[in-house]
């Protein structure tokens, strides 16, 4: 799946990936391939991605938005 994080000032991540794990704030929850459609709202935290190769990164975010619809996930972060 495809996943792009922004914030206001430029693009932080653009790529795919096999795993994605977020900071809701209602509690961490994470996205697999072919997950259902989703907005969420984030709190601070890190997002944590996993690319086709297993390897990690992590990204430090305060708060946010994020958006899963037709294997594509969206962040508006701050």
């Amino acid at each position: 799946m495809f996943i792009e994080i922004i914030t206001p000032d430029k693009t932080i991540f653009s790529g795919e990936v096999s795993v994605a794990q977020f900071p809701g704030t209602c509690g961490s929850f994470e996205v697999l391939n072919d997950h259902a459609p989703t907005i969420s709202t984030l709190g601070k935290g890190k997002i944590k991605i996993i690319d086709s190769e297993k390897h990690t990164q992590f990204i430090e975010i305060n708060s946010g938005v994020v958006e899963v619809l037709k294997n594509k996930i969206i962040v508006l972060a701050e």
